[in-house]
């Protein structure tokens, strides 16, 4: 009895979700990354814990810029959501107006990040204090910046490459699944930096 090949080149090249490869890449980063900014978190009560008084030398840093973080990051995730499920839709006009725009707003928080640095009222090697709030600042700073250039380039390849594969539409879903993470990250660690020491004194 002979058997027919089977033919599967009408099958997609390329799958979202937890059908896709990338989609297991992203969430097992997401995985380790969340799980650093836990441990960063748990070091920051720690050393609290140790401390007499809550910042050691200074006081909390002012509301306004990790608040207008905060506010803009939150606003992110509405052209966020409409790029990602542009991407899943395959429609790429779209995804070019979306990845400019989100591309536009990581720029935006970017800069806000720089002013909130400065208005920290402490250096990183001030003291215990200072060397764990520039630290959970700069490990969400790394991930911001990271996104945002990953944004960038993806706007370039769908301006200036034609013809595109799908799996690039793949790539912008799961762009904008690590941007989530991205956003819900800083409302812990906001709490934390900016609520807490006024919460406890």
């Amino acid at each position: 009895m002979s058997h027919r090949p089977l033919d599967i080149s009408g099958l997609p090249s390329y799958r979202f979700s937890h059908h896709s490869l990338m989609w297991w890449g992203v969430m097992g980063m997401i995985l380790l990354e969340g799980t650093a900014f836990a441990l960063t978190i748990a070091a920051y009560f720690y050393l609290w814990s140790q401390a007499q008084t809550w910042p050691l030398s200074t006081t909390p840093p002012e509301l306004f810029w990790g608040t207008l973080n905060l506010v803009v990051l939150l606003l992110s995730a509405w052209p966020n959501h409409w790029t990602k499920r542009a991407g899943e839709d395959g429609d790429e006009p779209k995804i070019r107006i979306g990845l400019v725009i989100c591309a536009l707003f990581g720029i935006v928080l970017i800069a806000i990040r720089g002013f909130e640095f400065t208005a920290l009222n402490c250096r990183w090697d001030s003291d215990a204090y200072g060397s764990i709030v520039w630290l959970l600042l700069g490990l969400h700073t790394v991930h911001l910046v990271t996104d945002v250039y990953d944004t960038i380039v993806l706007a370039g390849v769908f301006f200036f490459t034609q013809p595109l594969e799908g799996r690039r539409h793949v790539d912008v879903s799961e762009n904008g699944l690590y941007w989530y993470f991205v956003v819900l990250t800083w409302i812990p660690i906001y709490a934390v930096i900016y609520l807490f020491p006024r919460v406890s004194s």
